[in-house]
């Protein structure tokens, strides 16, 4: 839905989304979900707020330049204790730091009184619009307790603008934002400009960007080995090697080598994700051969400034180009094309020994490397004691503002056991533990019982007198079949039938769901539909509210039912049906609440243990502590992948996208369109699909030992009649195996078939089709029935 002011940058036709286009003077403040923003205000200033997702409750506290609250500022006069603002502002230590500077310039919270906004009932895109009365500090919060499991009282971000009066007072659409911390240096690189700075081991360095679609050269230099006359700068090649990605990719390596292997830079921060590491900095020659002699460029800049520490110049220094957009072509070719950073993006590194670096704001102008139009660069530095978090910034839509990767409530428990994370969707999980080995976190699963974080998973409240006619025009299952207590898996469909999302709903009330997915594209979808539609449902995401572990396994009903207890009105452990759910409690009547439904991913008997974060060490703890008797172990992505291959469970990106429908992802039986007669998005494509198929999923098997990728050619001679879309080595099978799309004439099984590697037929694996799943194809298992 769209937002007011907020409008994409477009230009000759093209558009790009996330360079968001604001009215002259208006400034743009998002408000986190259960955190507060500040914003000085001026006698004039037209204030907008927006509630993004609906009922969320918003509180202002407008303080005069004297540091007392005065609601009148902002022309309201009824007026309420601002509980939630204080509770908000107590909840996080970024939020303690705000209360902290309000009491030390003299705001005093304390007899302060609030405005309240929104809350329950409001739709999603609800505005309000107040007029600053006088000159003032403007406090804005999204307050909201932790979401008890079984409870749908989430909380989601606010989006605050300010239309300003008078120009002179006007921040700026882009500049550059607030240090990470207090820095050690912090200048300002103008285009055309190359600053060489020393920076100590375990000190950071921020690279950013602060106009957006700017790119800067980075290049660093052993200090010790200058000191002796030697030039041991970041290599290309030598970086490639250490880090076993041979062929030049576009984004960042962990870590960058010299040619004597010591490591000189590593990376903690990325919130851009694109970036050129195995070019050249701009030269004197490529705008001589371009028909701009005399064109100011980077590798001189780079020389001059070097030059004082004895570093011989080149004709072209091999650089970290940051936020500079590469890509090999079909041909190996390299092609470039705008930079992908926003206003604001960063990299933030950290010095692994004494280090010369420089830094450039690249002043190319005759082609897209800099969106034809260098800007500036901000360099900044910080002390080796700053805490900064790993991550890698992610967007829900281009559009959107960047978050950082985050750590689930499980993070901390788990990462008692490895030091192995990998980014998933936006968040740290665990992809093996190095105690156990992929094989015996896989083997514990199958035999015994295994605990894993799916907290990934996206959860979107559902509620309202039209939430169950939502989903039913949004998801392909039939809603009104679902009874309280009760999940089903169901797939999201666009109109022309191919796949947005798949995952579950869970009907918690009469009038209330809980769609738990993939992506957050499909909750988006649900809230869409229903402004489209005006339906009075509520789509409102949770996925921070409540984080979920799996216990997977022949042992697993055995050990949940050992440390949760159900009230005598829900099921217990013992008595928990396939795809029903429950809420329990840690040990008896006042233990932590949990939700605990008899799902998973793995083929096996299994459940999910749904709490908030708060609570994930205890439930963690109270699981493992009582695993120990049944064989518990830890379980990570790789052996996860195993595991649902096996089971031909389906995963975005592989099986399917928004190209392939139900059918052609092997779970057409997510779509009844015979059972369920309503009408919903994507039902006449789907009808027409089914009754003209082009493609089927199938299992195969294949002769060799080599595992193909997901993406290698399936072939009939030389003819590509399909794609690889998992595959997997089988412990329990003890043969490879894999999923593919195959065109309907060759999806018969026995078909003989070959997978083409390299160019697709230098190297082929001979494979056959096979039905699927390939193991326990009855899902006998998962519904707890094991051979004794």
């Amino acid at each position: 839905m769209g937002l007011p002011f907020e409008s994409n940058t477009a230009r000759s036709g093209v558009i790009t989304p996330g360079l968001l286009h604001l009215p002259p003077g208006v400034e743009r403040h998002p408000v986190p979900g259960g955190g507060s923003r500040a914003v000085e205000i001026f006698a004039g200033d037209e204030i907008t707020l927006v509630d993004r997702e609906g009922g969320q409750l918003a509180e202002l506290v407008a303080f005069t330049p004297t540091g007392v609250g005065d609601p009148g500022l902002i022309g309201v006069t009824q007026t309420v204790a601002p509980d939630g603002l204080r509770a908000a502002l107590s909840a996080s230590p970024s939020g303690r730091g705000v209360a902290k500077a309000l009491a030390q310039a003299g705001f005093d919270l304390g007899r302060a009184r609030g405005v309240r906004l929104f809350g329950e009932g409001a739709r999603a895109g609800d505005m309000a619009v107040l007029t600053a009365q006088g000159d003032g500090l403007l406090v804005v919060a999204a307050p909201g307790g932790p979401m008890e499991p079984q409870a749908q009282d989430t909380v989601t971000d606010l989006l605050l603008y300010i239309r300003r009066a008078d120009p002179k007072t006007f921040r700026g659409a882009h500049r550059a934002p607030d240090p990470l911390a207090d820095p050690l240096l912090d200048h300002n690189i103008r285009p055309g400009e190359a600053f060489v700075y020393e920076v100590p081991k375990g000190a950071f360095i921020q690279v950013l960007d602060v106009q957006g679609r700017e790119c800067s050269d980075f290049q660093a230099f052993s200090a010790r080995a200058l000191d002796k006359g030697i030039e041991r700068e970041v290599d290309p090649t030598a970086t490639r090697s250490m880090t076993g990605t041979i062929y030049p990719r576009p984004g960042l390596h962990a870590k960058y080598w010299n040619v004597d292997f010591e490591p000189l830079v590593e990376i903690v921060q990325d919130t851009c994700g694109r970036h050129d590491t195995f070019g050249l900095a701009c030269t004197a020659r490529y705008y001589e051969d371009m028909g701009y002699p005399g064109h100011v460029n980077c590798t001189q800049n780079i020389n001059a400034g070097l030059d004082p520490y004895g570093v011989r110049p080149r004709a072209g220094w091999p650089a970290i180009n940051f936020f500079f957009n590469t890509l090999i072509d079909a041909d190996h070719g390299i092609v470039t094309d705008e930079p992908w950073s926003r206003p604001g993006d960063y990299v933030l590194l950290r010095a692994l020994t004494d280090l010369v670096c420089v830094s450039t704001a690249c002043p190319d102008d005759i082609d897209p490397a800099n969106g034809w139009n260098p800007t500036d660069i901000q360099l900044r530095t910080y002390g080796a004691g700053e805490d900064f978090r790993r991550s890698i910034g992610w967007r829900k839509r281009p559009e959107d503002d960047v978050e950082h990767t985050k750590e689930t409530g499980f993070h901390a428990s788990f990462a008692k056991h490895t030091r192995d994370f990998v980014e998933y969707n936006g968040y740290w999980l665990p992809n093996s533990f190095p105690g156990e080995g992929t094989l015996g976190e896989y083997w514990a699963c199958r035999e015994s019982v295994a605990i894993m974080d799916l907290s990934p998973l996206r959860k979107f409240e559902v509620t309202g007198p039209d939430a169950e006619k939502l989903l039913q025009h949004c998801v392909t299952r039939n809603m009104e079949k679902l009874a309280v207590g009760q999940v089903v898996y169901t797939a999201v469909c666009a109109e022309h039938g191919g796949m947005i999302d798949d995952g579950t709903v869970f009907r918690m009330t009469e009038h209330n769901f809980r769609w738990i997915g993939g992506c957050d594209g499909s909750g988006m979808f649900l809230r869409e539909q229903a402004e489209t539609l005006g339906l009075d449902a509520h789509v409102r995401s949770s996925t921070d509210q409540l984080c979920n572990v799996a216990v997977q396994g022949r042992n697993s009903r055995a050990l949940l039912a050992e440390v949760f207890w159900t009230a005598p009105d829900r099921p217990s452990i013992e008595e928990l049906g396939w795809f029903r759910f429950t809420v329990a409690r840690i040990g008896g009547f006042d233990g932590v609440p949990v939700v605990i439904s008899r799902t998973g991913y793995t083929g096996e008997l299994g459940y999910e243990v749904f709490c908030h974060p708060r609570d994930a060490a205890a439930v963690f703890d109270a699981i493992w502590q009582a695993g120990q008797g049944y064989g518990l172990k830890p379980l990570g992505l790789a052996a996860l992948d195993m595991l649902r291959i096996e089971s031909g469970l389906a995963f975005a990106g592989h099986e399917f996208d928004d190209q392939t429908d139900p059918f052609e992802a092997g779970i057409g039986f997510t779509v009844p369109l015979k059972s369920k007669a309503a009408d919903f998005v994507g039902r006449a494509a789907l009808e027409e699909r089914k009754a003209h198929p082009q493609r089927r999923l199938v299992g195969l098997e294949i002769d060799a030992t080599t595992v193909p990728a997901h993406g290698d050619c399936v072939r009939l001679g030389r003819v590509q009649v399909g794609v690889i879309t998992s595959a997997t080595r089988s412990p329990v099978l003890s043969r490879t195996i894999a999923l593919a799309r195959v065109d309907i004439p060759y999806a018969e099984t026995g078909t003989e078939l070959e997978i083409g590697q390299l160019d697709g037929h230098q190297k082929r694996l001979a494979a056959r089709v096979v039905p699927f799943p390939h193991f326990d194809p009855t899902k006998s298992r998962a519904r707890g029935e094991y051979d004794a």
